[in-house]
């Protein structure tokens, strides 16, 4: 996947891709609350033959805790069709550990699950000399466990983190991530931890190897991780605007964090998507939208009453936005409004 701007899809993205890599937190659920349409999305995308594995950055519980949740939520899961940053954590310490090292975990069940599974000694103290320390987040994380990872970082051990992501998203609005707390062992000894989670595209491939696939879809609700992950492994990505990135951040975006589609919430999986095209006087239109850019500013045209028309006025702007970037220009942020788009169906 090259293009480097939105694409088209004249039939739901569920008929196109034959499996999706959907993220959890702001995509599926926030916090323990089901997202609007979730439910909706993924089961009609099931029953269009797509199949489905979630991908998450969060590390602190097992894959079985995972695909329970969702089930609960109307979401019918198994935990072969959950694919954590724990576990990539795991397979990165495989790639230079023997097995059998010591590995320091400073985290929750499913990153401690992980470690075992790959062969490797937990222990909880860096006086037990670690071989590495891997950090993941876990509610319980607190300033014991982030001192003895400071401590055993110091003494030489490699510092591995499962993701990097500085906010979490809940239902009581955002919190801190688990970059957030690896910048405080960070800050104490001066040592960058390799991060096994998105950006990096490697869970991406895992679960691609796991699954077997010919068209992959990756979605999620973060640019700079979810969408990046998926321009870094080729893959399509669609943004769906439930969490944390907002549909102004697709405008602003930086062409490695780009999606390739757009769409309100999992419901916009059932929906075909337009393509953004060239019109005369610099002009980009899709559908009742229309955008350009004009010494830096950009300037939009279109009803915006309903979430499919704001959506296409979305699509307009980052067509526009992006070109302008493409050929050297500059666009100017403050003329990029937030343009909100409500929770429904937006294709």
């Amino acid at each position: 996947m090259t293009a480097a701007g939105l694409i088209g899809s004249d039939v739901p993205l569920a008929a196109r891709y034959d499996l999706a890599l959907v993220d959890l937190d702001g995509v599926a659920y926030r916090g323990h609350e089901p997202i609007d349409g979730a439910s909706t999305g993924l089961g009609g995308a099931r029953a269009l033959g797509m199949r489905l594995v979630f991908v998450t950055n969060n590390a602190s519980r097992e894959p079985e805790s995972v695909a329970s949740q969702l089930s609960g939520l109307g979401i019918p899961t198994e935990p072969e069709e959950v694919m954590t940053a724990a576990q990539a954590a795991a397979r990165l310490l495989a790639d230079r550990l023997a097995p059998g090292s010591s590995v320091l975990v400073v985290g929750g069940a499913g990153l401690v699950t992980a470690v075992r599974a790959a062969g490797f000694v937990v222990v909880t103290s860096a006086d037990d000399a670690p071989d590495a320390v891997v950090q993941g987040f876990a509610p319980e994380v607190g300033w014991a466990q982030l001192a003895e990872a400071a401590y055993a970082v110091e003494r030489g051990a490699w510092y591995v983190a499962s993701n990097l992501d500085l906010s979490l998203p809940t239902a009581r609005g955002m919190a801190p991530g688990n970059g957030s707390l690896v910048g405080a062992v960070r800050a104490a000894t001066g040592v960058t931890p390799d991060s096994a989670g998105k950006p990096s595209p490697a869970m991406y491939h895992m679960a691609v190897e796991r699954a077997g696939a010919r068209e992959v879809l990756v979605v999620g609700d973060r640019l700079d991780t979810d969408l990046a992950g998926a321009r870094a492994g080729g893959f399509a990505g669609l943004h769906v605007l439930t969490g944390v990135s907002s549909a102004r951040d697709d405008v602003l975006a930086q062409p490695g964090e780009r999606p390739h589609y757009i769409g309100a919430d999992l419901r916009s999986l059932l929906e075909p998507h337009p393509e953004p095209v060239p019109a005369a006087h610099g002009w980009w239109t899709c559908r009742s939208g229309s955008a350009r850019v004009v010494d830096g500013a950009l300037q939009l045209d279109g009803p915006r009453d309903s979430a499919s028309q704001l959506l296409d006025v979305v699509r307009v702007a980052c067509a526009a936005a992006w070109d302008a970037v493409d050929r050297g220009e500059r666009v100017d942020g403050s003329s990029v409004p937030e343009l909100v788009v409500p929770a429904a169906i937006g294709g």
